[in-house]
């Protein structure tokens, strides 16, 4: 076996539809075009409100202008997990990301615990620490503690996710134990953002998503990735087994463009064919579906061909 067919046998990658600022009334035939397609993943993004002039910047642009306009929806994640799951057969579902230290960590391991059952276990829960201040001074939440309330957080939830009684802290929870049903098991937790502190974060648990990217920079990001995570596994903070790296590309189109990302160590492409098509204008739904089944026959079922995954 020469060295190309060993890189690729070794090289696992699906696509998944970043379904950010899509109309809430065409998600449903988004993700079945999807999953009918071999599209491996649905990502969701994930605000509670949108404000009209927070004094925060959006840290993704280099302005600080946010990316969407005023009037764009932001459905619930995961009551969107779950009616998605039920008119799809194999297609998982992520956030990217979900700001969980905004919310009350059961009510987080009651909603996502139960997408997972009902979908038979295709999410994950992509987490972040959020950047919008005045976001969480709205709904109650502080800001300042966010990175240290996100890692307690995630703790409690792959608790509270297993089946039986769930020991609680009894410096902070009068009650020693409690139940919480359904219970899925283990749901994959991704971790987004750009921070070292994010990438170590993320490499602690099961993968990390990022932005939009040049391949060159992407594939920097795997190699810091691969760094931080072989370190925390010396330290018995991390598991051996599959890590992802989630990121959109901006410098791919071609099929030999996402084998050689795949081939880098990046295992999720999020993508948006109606861009790759129409550009950033408005696209109708059916123009929005047609990219869906155009992107899936031109880039990816090549790409799975060529890495062995037909």
């Amino acid at each position: 076996m020469d060295g190309t067919a060993a890189r690729c046998e070794r090289a696992r990658v699906e696509f998944a539809i970043n379904a950010a600022f899509v109309p809430t009334t065409e998600l449903v035939p988004l993700a079945q075009a999807a999953d009918r397609c071999g599209f491996g993943a649905l990502a969701v993004a994930d605000h509670v409100v949108d404000l009209r002039d927070p004094a925060t910047p959006y840290p993704y642009t280099a302005d600080g202008s946010r990316r969407w306009t005023p009037g764009t929806d932001w459905p619930d994640p995961w009551v969107l997990a779950g009616a998605l799951g039920a008119v799809t057969e194999r297609l998982r579902f992520f956030t990217g990301i979900y700001v969980l230290p905004m919310r009350d960590p059961f009510l987080v391991a009651k909603a996502v615990g139960t997408a997972a059952v009902l979908s038979g276990g295709r999410v994950v829960l992509g987490v972040g620490v959020g950047w919008c201040r005045e976001e969480f001074e709205l709904v109650g939440a502080e800001f300042t503690t966010r990175g240290r309330r996100t890692d307690e957080a995630l703790d409690l939830l792959q608790r509270l996710w297993q089946p039986g009684w769930t020991p609680l802290d009894p410096d902070r929870h009068p009650e020693a134990e409690v139940l919480m049903e359904p219970s899925p098991g283990r749901v994959p937790v991704w971790v987004g953002g750009m921070s070292e502190v994010a990438m170590r974060r993320a490499v602690r648990h099961d993968g990390w998503i990022g932005d939009v990217h040049p391949t060159p920079d992407a594939l920097a990001h795997v190699a810091t990735l691969r760094r931080l995570r072989a370190e925390a596994q010396d330290r018995g903070e991390a598991g051996d087994g599959p890590f992802d790296v989630v990121l959109a590309l901006d410098d791919a189109w071609l099929p030999e463009h996402f084998v050689r990302a795949a081939e880098g160590g990046i295992t999720q492409l999020m993508t948006m064919p109606w861009v790759v098509h129409h550009g950033f204008g408005p696209v109708t739904p059916e123009q929005r579906i047609a990219s869906v089944e155009r992107f899936a026959e031109e880039v990816v079922a090549p790409v799975r061909e060529r890495l062995g995954h037909a």
